[in-house]
Protein backbone atom coordinates (compact mmCIF):
# COMPACT_ATOMS: atom_id res chain seq x y z
CA UNK A 1 0.00 0.00 0.00
CA UNK A 2 2.98 2.30 1.10
CA UNK A 3 4.36 1.66 -2.62
CA UNK A 4 0.54 2.64 -4.09
CA UNK A 5 0.51 5.92 -2.18
CA UNK A 6 4.11 6.91 -3.05
CA UNK A 7 3.11 6.69 -6.52
CA UNK A 8 0.25 8.76 -5.91
CA UNK A 9 2.19 11.40 -4.07
CA UNK A 10 5.21 11.19 -6.60
CA UNK A 11 2.76 11.69 -9.68
CA UNK A 12 0.34 14.68 -8.26
CA UNK A 13 2.47 16.45 -5.34
CA UNK A 14 -0.26 15.38 -2.81
CA UNK A 15 -0.57 13.23 0.08
CA UNK A 16 -2.74 10.20 -0.62
CA UNK A 17 -4.81 11.66 2.39
CA UNK A 18 -7.85 8.78 1.74
CA UNK A 19 -7.91 5.23 0.36
CA UNK A 20 -10.57 3.32 -0.05
CA UNK A 21 -10.37 -0.60 -1.55
CA UNK A 22 -12.77 -1.39 -4.23
CA UNK A 23 -14.71 -4.48 -5.11
CA UNK A 24 -12.15 -6.86 -7.48
CA UNK A 25 -15.33 -8.90 -8.70
CA UNK A 26 -13.69 -11.73 -7.79
CA UNK A 27 -10.36 -11.00 -9.00
CA UNK A 28 -6.55 -11.38 -7.84
CA UNK A 29 -5.97 -7.53 -8.44
CA UNK A 30 -6.48 -4.98 -6.08
CA UNK A 31 -8.39 -2.20 -6.64
CA UNK A 32 -8.18 1.34 -4.76
CA UNK A 33 -9.29 4.88 -4.82
CA UNK A 34 -7.06 7.53 -3.85
CA UNK A 35 -7.71 10.36 -2.96
CA UNK A 36 -5.64 13.61 -2.41
CA UNK A 37 -6.73 17.80 -1.95
CA UNK A 38 -9.04 17.93 -5.43
CA UNK A 39 -7.45 14.56 -6.88
CA UNK A 40 -8.92 11.23 -7.01
CA UNK A 41 -6.75 8.04 -8.78
CA UNK A 42 -7.31 4.47 -8.95
CA UNK A 43 -4.26 2.27 -7.42
CA UNK A 44 -4.03 -1.26 -8.90
CA UNK A 45 -2.43 -4.03 -7.29
CA UNK A 46 -1.51 -6.65 -9.22
CA UNK A 47 -0.16 -10.32 -8.67
CA UNK A 48 1.40 -11.18 -12.19
CA UNK A 49 3.89 -8.46 -13.16
CA UNK A 50 3.64 -10.15 -16.88
CA UNK A 51 -0.31 -9.27 -16.51
CA UNK A 52 0.40 -5.93 -15.06
CA UNK A 53 2.77 -5.03 -18.23
CA UNK A 54 0.58 -6.60 -20.41
CA UNK A 55 -2.50 -4.24 -19.40
CA UNK A 56 0.27 -1.07 -18.71
CA UNK A 57 1.28 -2.04 -22.52
CA UNK A 58 -2.24 -2.32 -24.36
CA UNK A 59 -3.52 0.72 -22.36
CA UNK A 60 -0.68 2.86 -24.02
CA UNK A 61 -1.19 1.67 -27.24
CA UNK A 62 -5.00 1.78 -27.30
CA UNK A 63 -4.85 5.59 -26.18
CA UNK A 64 -2.98 6.45 -29.15
CA UNK A 65 -5.33 4.80 -31.42
CA UNK A 66 -8.26 7.04 -29.89
CA UNK A 67 -9.50 4.28 -27.83
CA UNK A 68 -11.56 5.18 -24.48
CA UNK A 69 -9.91 3.73 -22.00
CA UNK A 70 -7.98 4.92 -18.40
CA UNK A 71 -4.74 6.12 -18.90
CA UNK A 72 -2.29 4.72 -16.74
CA UNK A 73 -0.43 7.20 -15.15
CA UNK A 74 2.31 5.81 -13.05
CA UNK A 75 4.63 2.31 -12.45
CA UNK A 76 5.82 0.85 -9.46
CA UNK A 77 9.77 0.30 -10.12
CA UNK A 78 9.00 -3.16 -9.50
CA UNK A 79 5.78 -3.77 -11.96
CA UNK A 80 3.41 -4.74 -9.53
CA UNK A 81 1.89 -1.39 -8.60
CA UNK A 82 0.26 0.67 -11.03
CA UNK A 83 -1.71 3.81 -11.12
CA UNK A 84 -4.28 5.12 -13.55
CA UNK A 85 -7.28 7.83 -14.50
CA UNK A 86 -10.34 7.68 -12.42
CA UNK A 87 -13.15 6.91 -14.74
CA UNK A 88 -15.93 7.29 -11.47
CA UNK A 89 -18.44 4.59 -10.02
CA UNK A 90 -21.22 4.41 -12.97
CA UNK A 91 -19.91 0.76 -14.19
CA UNK A 92 -22.50 -0.19 -17.03
CA UNK A 93 -23.54 -3.35 -14.99
CA UNK A 94 -24.92 -1.42 -12.46
CA UNK A 95 -26.81 0.96 -14.97
CA UNK A 96 -28.52 -1.72 -15.84
CA UNK A 97 -29.24 -3.40 -12.83
CA UNK A 98 -32.99 -3.13 -13.03
CA UNK A 99 -33.35 -4.80 -16.46
CA UNK A 100 -31.15 -7.62 -15.16
CA UNK A 101 -33.16 -8.29 -11.73
CA UNK A 102 -36.61 -8.35 -13.85
CA UNK A 103 -35.88 -9.18 -17.27
CA UNK A 104 -36.99 -5.98 -18.70
CA UNK A 105 -34.72 -3.70 -19.67
CA UNK A 106 -35.22 0.36 -20.45
CA UNK A 107 -34.66 2.29 -23.14
CA UNK A 108 -32.41 3.66 -21.77
CA UNK A 109 -30.55 0.72 -20.49
CA UNK A 110 -31.09 -0.93 -23.86
CA UNK A 111 -29.04 2.11 -25.55
CA UNK A 112 -25.98 2.21 -23.39
CA UNK A 113 -25.70 -1.62 -24.16
CA UNK A 114 -25.69 -1.14 -27.72
CA UNK A 115 -24.16 1.87 -27.50
CA UNK A 116 -20.97 -0.54 -25.66
CA UNK A 117 -21.47 -3.34 -28.47
CA UNK A 118 -21.37 0.00 -31.18
CA UNK A 119 -17.67 0.78 -29.66
CA UNK A 120 -16.61 -2.75 -29.56
CA UNK A 121 -15.15 -2.94 -33.69
CA UNK A 122 -13.08 -0.01 -32.95
CA UNK A 123 -11.26 -1.66 -30.14
CA UNK A 124 -10.98 -5.73 -32.27
CA UNK A 125 -10.02 -3.57 -35.58
CA UNK A 126 -7.77 0.05 -34.41
CA UNK A 127 -7.06 -1.56 -31.33
CA UNK A 128 -5.20 -4.16 -33.34
CA UNK A 129 -3.11 -1.66 -35.79
CA UNK A 130 0.62 -2.00 -35.20
CA UNK A 131 -0.20 -3.88 -31.64
CA UNK A 132 2.96 -5.79 -30.40
CA UNK A 133 1.13 -9.08 -29.69
CA UNK A 134 3.99 -10.35 -27.53
CA UNK A 135 3.10 -8.25 -24.90
CA UNK A 136 -0.28 -9.93 -24.42
CA UNK A 137 -0.48 -12.61 -21.51
CA UNK A 138 -0.56 -15.22 -20.75
CA UNK A 139 -1.33 -16.03 -24.51
CA UNK A 140 -0.38 -13.83 -27.52
CA UNK A 141 -3.21 -15.28 -29.72
CA UNK A 142 -6.49 -17.84 -29.34
CA UNK A 143 -5.30 -21.00 -30.26
CA UNK A 144 -6.01 -25.01 -30.26
CA UNK A 145 -4.14 -25.07 -26.89
CA UNK A 146 -6.47 -22.43 -25.09
CA UNK A 147 -9.64 -23.86 -26.60
CA UNK A 148 -9.10 -27.21 -25.01
CA UNK A 149 -7.86 -25.76 -21.89
CA UNK A 150 -11.71 -24.45 -21.81
CA UNK A 151 -13.62 -27.44 -23.11
CA UNK A 152 -11.55 -29.47 -20.42
CA UNK A 153 -12.00 -26.85 -18.00
CA UNK A 154 -16.31 -27.47 -18.96
CA UNK A 155 -15.29 -31.28 -18.68
CA UNK A 156 -13.92 -31.85 -15.69
CA UNK A 157 -15.40 -28.61 -13.52
CA UNK A 158 -19.08 -28.75 -14.45
CA UNK A 159 -20.25 -32.11 -16.61
CA UNK A 160 -18.20 -34.54 -14.12
CA UNK A 161 -19.33 -32.73 -11.28
CA UNK A 162 -23.53 -33.20 -12.25
CA UNK A 163 -22.76 -37.63 -12.04
CA UNK A 164 -24.08 -37.45 -15.46
CA UNK A 165 -22.78 -40.47 -17.35
CA UNK A 166 -20.94 -40.29 -20.45
CA UNK A 167 -17.91 -41.81 -22.79
CA UNK A 168 -15.50 -39.40 -22.77
CA UNK A 169 -13.69 -41.01 -26.05
CA UNK A 170 -16.68 -40.11 -27.71
CA UNK A 171 -16.97 -36.57 -25.93
CA UNK A 172 -13.31 -36.02 -26.95
CA UNK A 173 -13.93 -36.85 -30.82
CA UNK A 174 -16.70 -34.09 -30.63
CA UNK A 175 -14.41 -31.32 -29.13
CA UNK A 176 -11.26 -31.76 -31.88
CA UNK A 177 -13.92 -30.90 -34.44
CA UNK A 178 -15.55 -27.79 -32.04
CA UNK A 179 -12.13 -26.95 -31.67
CA UNK A 180 -11.13 -27.57 -35.07
CA UNK A 181 -13.92 -25.13 -36.46
CA UNK A 182 -13.07 -22.56 -33.80
CA UNK A 183 -9.86 -21.52 -34.54
CA UNK A 184 -10.57 -21.22 -38.57
CA UNK A 185 -11.43 -17.60 -39.76
CA UNK A 186 -8.91 -15.61 -37.44
CA UNK A 187 -8.18 -12.08 -38.80
CA UNK A 188 -5.88 -9.65 -37.14
CA UNK A 189 -8.28 -8.29 -34.79
CA UNK A 190 -7.75 -7.76 -30.66
CA UNK A 191 -9.91 -10.33 -28.86
CA UNK A 192 -10.84 -8.77 -25.52
CA UNK A 193 -12.06 -11.93 -24.00
CA UNK A 194 -13.72 -10.54 -21.18
CA UNK A 195 -16.11 -8.30 -22.86
CA UNK A 196 -18.90 -7.52 -20.64
CA UNK A 197 -21.27 -5.33 -18.66
CA UNK A 198 -18.64 -5.29 -15.58
CA UNK A 199 -16.08 -4.31 -17.88
CA UNK A 200 -17.48 -1.16 -19.33
CA UNK A 201 -17.69 2.30 -17.38
CA UNK A 202 -19.73 5.18 -18.50
CA UNK A 203 -18.04 8.59 -18.04
CA UNK A 204 -19.71 11.45 -19.66
CA UNK A 205 -22.47 9.26 -21.14
CA UNK A 206 -20.11 7.20 -23.02
CA UNK A 207 -18.24 3.52 -22.75
CA UNK A 208 -15.02 3.42 -21.60
CA UNK A 209 -13.19 0.18 -21.58
CA UNK A 210 -11.19 -1.76 -18.67
CA UNK A 211 -9.80 -4.85 -17.45
CA UNK A 212 -8.75 -6.02 -21.37
CA UNK A 213 -5.24 -7.40 -19.48
CA UNK A 214 -6.21 -11.13 -20.52
CA UNK A 215 -6.84 -9.58 -24.39
CA UNK A 216 -4.93 -11.29 -27.42
CA UNK A 217 -5.06 -12.04 -31.03
CA UNK A 218 -8.67 -13.41 -32.02
CA UNK A 219 -11.47 -13.86 -33.55
CA UNK A 220 -14.51 -10.98 -33.39
CA UNK A 221 -17.27 -13.39 -32.42
CA UNK A 222 -15.98 -14.58 -29.10
CA UNK A 223 -16.51 -10.80 -27.37
CA UNK A 224 -19.87 -10.56 -29.47
CA UNK A 225 -21.17 -13.96 -27.63
CA UNK A 226 -19.09 -12.91 -24.32
CA UNK A 227 -21.31 -9.75 -23.93
CA UNK A 228 -24.93 -10.62 -25.37
CA UNK A 229 -24.82 -14.18 -23.71
CA UNK A 230 -23.66 -13.45 -20.37
CA UNK A 231 -25.60 -16.10 -18.69
CA UNK A 232 -27.22 -13.89 -16.13
CA UNK A 233 -28.54 -10.92 -17.96
CA UNK A 234 -31.39 -12.33 -18.81
CA UNK A 235 -31.71 -10.18 -22.52
CA UNK A 236 -34.95 -10.30 -24.01
CA UNK A 237 -34.56 -11.89 -26.95
CA UNK A 238 -35.32 -8.84 -28.92
CA UNK A 239 -32.97 -6.68 -27.24
CA UNK A 240 -29.92 -9.50 -28.16
CA UNK A 241 -30.86 -8.84 -31.75
CA UNK A 242 -30.77 -5.64 -31.57
CA UNK A 243 -27.42 -5.55 -29.84
CA UNK A 244 -25.76 -7.41 -32.19
CA UNK A 245 -27.15 -5.78 -35.42
CA UNK A 246 -26.13 -2.55 -33.51
CA UNK A 247 -22.15 -4.53 -33.65
CA UNK A 248 -22.81 -5.57 -37.41
CA UNK A 249 -23.83 -1.83 -38.68
CA UNK A 250 -20.57 -0.52 -37.02
CA UNK A 251 -18.58 -3.26 -38.08
CA UNK A 252 -19.19 -2.84 -41.72
CA UNK A 253 -16.91 0.46 -40.78
CA UNK A 254 -13.98 -1.98 -40.98
CA UNK A 255 -14.79 -5.11 -43.32
CA UNK A 256 -17.34 -6.24 -45.65
CA UNK A 257 -20.05 -8.09 -43.50
CA UNK A 258 -22.03 -11.38 -45.18
CA UNK A 259 -24.55 -11.21 -42.29
CA UNK A 260 -25.29 -15.04 -42.54
CA UNK A 261 -22.21 -16.27 -42.40
CA UNK A 262 -21.96 -14.03 -39.22
CA UNK A 263 -24.63 -15.61 -37.43
CA UNK A 264 -23.73 -19.02 -38.40
CA UNK A 265 -19.89 -17.97 -36.97
CA UNK A 266 -21.31 -16.11 -33.63
CA UNK A 267 -23.59 -19.28 -32.43
CA UNK A 268 -20.65 -21.72 -32.85
CA UNK A 269 -18.60 -19.23 -30.34
CA UNK A 270 -22.06 -18.88 -27.99
CA UNK A 271 -21.88 -22.37 -27.63
CA UNK A 272 -18.20 -22.05 -26.73
CA UNK A 273 -18.56 -19.48 -24.41
CA UNK A 274 -21.30 -21.38 -22.35
CA UNK A 275 -19.60 -24.16 -21.92
CA UNK A 276 -16.67 -22.17 -20.73
CA UNK A 277 -18.93 -19.94 -18.05
CA UNK A 278 -20.15 -23.38 -17.19
CA UNK A 279 -17.03 -24.85 -15.93
CA UNK A 280 -16.12 -21.43 -14.27
CA UNK A 281 -19.82 -22.04 -12.15
CA UNK A 282 -18.98 -25.51 -11.55
CA UNK A 283 -15.44 -24.66 -10.30
CA UNK A 284 -16.63 -21.79 -8.19
CA UNK A 285 -19.62 -23.49 -6.89
CA UNK A 286 -18.86 -27.40 -6.48
CA UNK A 287 -14.93 -26.83 -5.62
CA UNK A 288 -14.74 -23.46 -3.55
CA UNK A 289 -18.16 -24.13 -1.86
CA UNK A 290 -19.86 -20.82 -3.67
CA UNK A 291 -23.29 -21.93 -3.56
CA UNK A 292 -24.32 -18.41 -5.37
CA UNK A 293 -22.75 -19.26 -8.31
CA UNK A 294 -24.29 -22.80 -8.47
CA UNK A 295 -27.61 -20.02 -8.65
CA UNK A 296 -26.64 -19.07 -11.71
CA UNK A 297 -26.26 -22.07 -13.89
CA UNK A 298 -29.59 -22.30 -15.14
CA UNK A 299 -29.50 -19.23 -16.14
CA UNK A 300 -26.67 -20.53 -18.94
CA UNK A 301 -28.39 -23.66 -19.62
CA UNK A 302 -31.81 -21.40 -20.42
CA UNK A 303 -29.08 -19.71 -23.12
CA UNK A 304 -28.00 -23.67 -24.12
CA UNK A 305 -31.59 -24.95 -24.19
CA UNK A 306 -32.99 -22.22 -26.57
CA UNK A 307 -29.35 -22.80 -28.26
CA UNK A 308 -29.82 -26.33 -28.86
CA UNK A 309 -33.09 -26.05 -30.34
CA UNK A 310 -31.27 -25.78 -33.58
CA UNK A 311 -29.33 -28.72 -33.31
CA UNK A 312 -25.34 -29.13 -33.48
CA UNK A 313 -25.58 -31.65 -36.22
CA UNK A 314 -21.51 -31.46 -36.76
CA UNK A 315 -21.17 -32.37 -33.12
CA UNK A 316 -24.12 -35.14 -32.20
CA UNK A 317 -22.30 -36.59 -29.06
CA UNK A 318 -22.17 -33.79 -27.61
CA UNK A 319 -25.49 -32.36 -28.54
CA UNK A 320 -26.66 -35.39 -27.26
CA UNK A 321 -24.72 -34.51 -23.41
CA UNK A 322 -26.13 -30.89 -23.49
CA UNK A 323 -29.44 -32.09 -23.97
CA UNK A 324 -29.52 -33.93 -21.36
CA UNK A 325 -27.75 -31.48 -19.10
CA UNK A 326 -30.93 -28.67 -19.65
CA UNK A 327 -33.25 -31.79 -18.75
CA UNK A 328 -31.80 -32.72 -15.56
CA UNK A 329 -34.16 -31.99 -12.78
CA UNK A 330 -31.42 -31.12 -10.08
CA UNK A 331 -30.60 -27.64 -11.97
CA UNK A 332 -34.29 -27.21 -11.08
CA UNK A 333 -33.45 -26.94 -7.50
CA UNK A 334 -30.31 -25.57 -7.43
CA UNK A 335 -28.70 -25.05 -4.30
CA UNK A 336 -30.00 -21.74 -2.34
CA UNK A 337 -28.01 -18.53 -2.22
CA UNK A 338 -27.17 -17.90 1.28
CA UNK A 339 -25.37 -14.98 0.98
CA UNK A 340 -25.90 -12.18 3.62
CA UNK A 341 -29.15 -10.65 2.29
CA UNK A 342 -29.06 -6.56 3.45
CA UNK A 343 -32.38 -4.80 3.07
CA UNK A 344 -31.97 -1.00 3.42
CA UNK A 345 -34.96 1.21 3.98
CA UNK A 346 -36.35 4.99 3.44
CA UNK A 347 -38.74 6.22 5.57
CA UNK A 348 -40.64 8.98 7.40
CA UNK A 349 -40.90 9.04 11.00
CA UNK A 350 -43.99 10.49 11.25
CA UNK A 351 -45.71 6.87 9.43
CA UNK A 352 -43.39 4.67 11.98
CA UNK A 353 -39.97 2.62 11.56
CA UNK A 354 -39.97 -0.29 9.37
CA UNK A 355 -41.43 -3.50 10.37
CA UNK A 356 -38.40 -5.79 10.02
CA UNK A 357 -39.83 -9.15 7.94
CA UNK A 358 -37.47 -11.44 8.80
CA UNK A 359 -38.07 -11.99 12.47
CA UNK A 360 -34.37 -11.19 13.84
CA UNK A 361 -35.56 -7.83 14.96
CA UNK A 362 -31.62 -6.37 14.53
CA UNK A 363 -30.27 -3.87 12.39
CA UNK A 364 -29.68 -0.19 12.22
CA UNK A 365 -32.20 2.77 12.55
CA UNK A 366 -30.25 5.96 11.56
CA UNK A 367 -32.36 9.31 12.26
CA UNK A 368 -30.88 11.57 8.91
CA UNK A 369 -32.67 14.66 10.21
CA UNK A 370 -29.56 16.19 10.94
CA UNK A 371 -28.55 16.63 7.99
CA UNK A 372 -29.42 20.48 6.37
CA UNK A 373 -33.08 19.45 5.01
CA UNK A 374 -33.85 20.17 1.51
CA UNK A 375 -37.30 20.13 1.72
CA UNK A 376 -37.89 22.94 3.71
CA UNK A 377 -37.00 24.59 0.16
CA UNK A 378 -39.79 25.19 -2.30
CA UNK A 379 -37.58 24.64 -5.05
CA UNK A 380 -36.70 21.05 -4.18
CA UNK A 381 -40.13 19.65 -3.18
CA UNK A 382 -40.79 18.36 -6.30
CA UNK A 383 -37.38 16.24 -6.14
CA UNK A 384 -36.74 13.06 -4.41
CA UNK A 385 -32.82 12.12 -2.98
CA UNK A 386 -32.97 10.06 -6.70
CA UNK A 387 -32.83 13.52 -7.99
CA UNK A 388 -29.21 15.63 -8.75
CA UNK A 389 -31.05 18.78 -7.86
CA UNK A 390 -30.98 17.16 -4.32
CA UNK A 391 -27.62 15.36 -4.26
CA UNK A 392 -25.73 18.18 -5.46
CA UNK A 393 -27.94 20.15 -2.67
CA UNK A 394 -26.97 17.52 -0.04
CA UNK A 395 -23.42 17.01 -1.25
CA UNK A 396 -22.92 20.63 -1.68
CA UNK A 397 -23.93 21.51 1.80
CA UNK A 398 -21.15 18.70 2.90
CA UNK A 399 -22.95 17.39 6.26
CA UNK A 400 -24.58 14.11 4.81
CA UNK A 401 -21.08 13.16 3.81
CA UNK A 402 -19.87 13.19 7.42
CA UNK A 403 -23.01 11.18 8.49
CA UNK A 404 -22.65 8.69 6.40
CA UNK A 405 -18.47 7.85 6.52
CA UNK A 406 -19.81 6.61 10.82
CA UNK A 407 -22.70 5.01 9.26
CA UNK A 408 -20.04 3.47 6.58
CA UNK A 409 -17.57 2.40 9.59
CA UNK A 410 -20.69 1.07 11.74
CA UNK A 411 -22.51 -0.98 8.92
CA UNK A 412 -19.41 -2.51 7.72
CA UNK A 413 -18.05 -4.02 10.53
CA UNK A 414 -21.26 -5.15 11.52
CA UNK A 415 -21.54 -7.16 8.21
CA UNK A 416 -18.21 -8.45 7.95
CA UNK A 417 -18.92 -10.52 10.93
CA UNK A 418 -22.43 -11.44 10.10
CA UNK A 419 -20.87 -12.68 6.76
CA UNK A 420 -18.22 -14.42 9.25
CA UNK A 421 -20.73 -15.97 11.34
CA UNK A 422 -22.80 -17.03 8.30
CA UNK A 423 -26.11 -14.96 8.98
CA UNK A 424 -28.89 -14.63 6.08
CA UNK A 425 -30.35 -11.19 7.01
CA UNK A 426 -29.30 -7.44 8.18
CA UNK A 427 -31.82 -4.38 8.00
CA UNK A 428 -30.41 -0.99 7.84
CA UNK A 429 -33.48 2.02 8.35
CA UNK A 430 -32.72 5.60 7.34
CA UNK A 431 -35.49 7.84 8.77
CA UNK A 432 -36.28 11.77 7.94
CA UNK A 433 -39.18 14.27 7.76
CA UNK A 434 -41.46 13.02 5.04
CA UNK A 435 -39.38 9.99 3.81
CA UNK A 436 -38.46 11.55 0.61
CA UNK A 437 -34.95 13.08 0.31
CA UNK A 438 -32.68 12.37 3.30
CA UNK A 439 -33.17 9.25 3.94
CA UNK A 440 -34.00 7.95 0.48
CA UNK A 441 -29.85 9.77 -0.32
CA UNK A 442 -28.64 8.08 2.33
CA UNK A 443 -30.16 4.33 1.30
CA UNK A 444 -29.06 4.93 -2.05
CA UNK A 445 -25.26 5.90 -0.77
CA UNK A 446 -25.26 2.74 1.53
CA UNK A 447 -26.94 0.73 -1.20
CA UNK A 448 -23.87 1.52 -3.23
CA UNK A 449 -21.11 1.64 -0.83
CA UNK A 450 -21.96 -2.32 0.16
CA UNK A 451 -22.32 -3.27 -3.32
CA UNK A 452 -18.64 -1.99 -3.99
CA UNK A 453 -17.48 -3.86 -0.82
CA UNK A 454 -19.05 -7.19 -0.22
CA UNK A 455 -20.46 -10.18 -2.33
CA UNK A 456 -23.81 -9.59 -0.56
CA UNK A 457 -27.55 -9.26 -1.77
CA UNK A 458 -29.25 -5.60 -0.71
CA UNK A 459 -32.71 -4.72 -1.26
CA UNK A 460 -33.57 -0.92 -1.44
CA UNK A 461 -37.01 -0.12 -0.12
CA UNK A 462 -37.67 3.66 -0.48
CA UNK A 463 -41.35 2.85 1.50
CA UNK A 464 -42.36 6.88 1.10
CA UNK A 465 -41.85 6.47 -2.39
CA UNK A 466 -43.12 3.33 -3.03
CA UNK A 467 -39.55 1.87 -4.94
CA UNK A 468 -38.16 -1.07 -4.67
CA UNK A 469 -35.18 -2.59 -6.27
CA UNK A 470 -32.62 -4.98 -5.57
CA UNK A 471 -28.87 -4.77 -6.17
Amino acid sequence: MDKLKNLFETYTGQKAAEVEELNSSGSNRRYFRLKGGNISIIGVIGTSKEENNAFVSLDRHFLEKGIRVPKVLAVSEDGMRYIQEDLGDDQLYKIVSQGRENGGYSSYESRMLCRAMEMLPKIQFKGAQGLDWSVCYPEPSFNERTVMFDLNYFKYCFLKATGLDFNEVRLQEDFERLKDDLVKDMGDTFMYRDFQARNVMVKDGEPYFIDFQGGRKGPIYYDVASFVWQARSRYPETLRKEMVQTYLTALKGYMSVDEDYFHERLRLFVLFRTLQVLGAYGFRGYFEKKPHFLASVPFALSNLRKLLQKPFDAYPYLNGILTKLTTMSQFNNIAEDKRLEVRIYSFAYKKGIPVDTTGNGGGYVFDCRSVNNPGKFEHYRQFTGLDKEVVKFLEDDGGVSKFLENVYSLVDSHVKVFIERKFTHLQVCFGCTGGQHRSVYCAERLASHLSDRFDIKITVSHRELDIEKIL
